[in-house]
């Protein structure tokens, strides 16, 4: 009983426990009115997100200092914040080329827990812990946990074992108060939900939000975007071979049938077949001025130093 009070205790003064005065009447309300209650809070979201920037922006530059030092962006949650950080991990590759390893994301309870709820698992601190020694964290990688509250055990366990191994912590929260020993707490309070305490809405989507903003912000930052188009995307369906000739067409001026047998010359690699159809020159030195810019197209273009 005295852990139940405990517990109790830690939870019933955050935000997301609270009860919305706005969205009291939803129970009675129409289809419409529930829609549009719900939609009034979610306009809320992007304001809250947006007063976490300088956070967001500090938890940018640790992932791309490990991604520079050759390691890597894991996100450990549980429920949720665990679902959406796989979400965010499994993008990474086919969005922006990169090895599964380099982003990955960890559920309190393992795969099973994806698809069926555990809620309980959350409470496990030593799980976060053994999650983080299963992962090999070391002193190269950032690990982000994720956690509505900011109180959930699993994640403070994983967030104490990785900063014990010498890696890069933040916190992405939609609480405030008291932070763990973490290199930076991310705090969003987009505040009370529109189904009390039913974190998946809004803390949920600003979570989504921030997540999204520290992949694309940290692979913006490693060259894996020109302009504002994915040059470095994974040509492994046929949407995304068409999306690869059509930037390669939109970039160089080529028509369809260039822009395919430059693609193909390349070795299906956006980058390479604009350097080459751009500069003049085969694969292999297309290749190697893309190395020496650190794979920035615009810098393989001399568009920019």
């Amino acid at each position: 009983m005295k852990e139940k009070n405990k517990v109790y205790e830690q939870i019933k003064d955050l935000t997301t426990e609270q009860r919305n005065p706005r969205t009291q009447a939803i129970d009675l309300a129409s289809t419409q009115e529930i829609l549009e209650m719900i939609n009034d809070e979610d306009r809320r979201i992007a304001d809250a997100v947006r007063d976490a920037l300088p956070d967001v922006a500090r938890v940018v530059d640790m992932v791309v200092s490990s991604f520079k030092a050759g390691g890597r962006l894991l996100y450990f949650g549980a429920g949720t914040s665990g679902r959406l950080g796989i979400i965010d991990a499994a993008e990474c590759p086919p969005t922006f080329g990169v090895e599964p390893t380099m982003v990955e994301g960890t559920i309190a309870g393992g795969r099973d827990t994806v698809f069926l709820s555990r809620e309980g698992i959350e409470d496990d601190e030593a799980g976060g812990e053994d999650d983080v020694a299963a992962k090999h964290v070391c002193e190269r990688d950032t690990v982000v946990g994720i956690a509505a509250s900011r109180r959930t055990p699993y994640v403070l366990g994983a967030l104490r074992a990785a900063r014990a191994r010498g890696a890069k912590t933040a916190l992405v929260r939609c609480n405030q108060g008291p932070a763990p020993d973490v290199n930076v707490a991310v705090t969003i309070v987009p505040g009370p939900e529109a189904i009390t305490g039913s974190t998946r809405m809004k803390a949920g989507t600003a979570q989504k939000m921030v997540l999204n903003m520290i992949t694309t912000a940290s692979m913006i930052k490693l060259g894996k975007v020109y302009e504002n188009l994915m040059v470095d995307l994974r040509p492994n369906s046929q949407k995304l071979i068409e999306r690869g000739k059509g930037i390669i067409m939109m970039l160089t001026g080529l028509d369809y049938a260039e822009a395919e047998s430059v693609f193909e010359a390349s070795g299906r690699n956006i980058k390479v077949a604009v350097v080459m159809s751009q500069k003049k020159l085969d694969h292999r030195a297309a290749e190697r001025a893309l190395e020496s810019a650190d794979g920035f197209l615009a810098r393989a273009l001399g568009e920019r130093s």
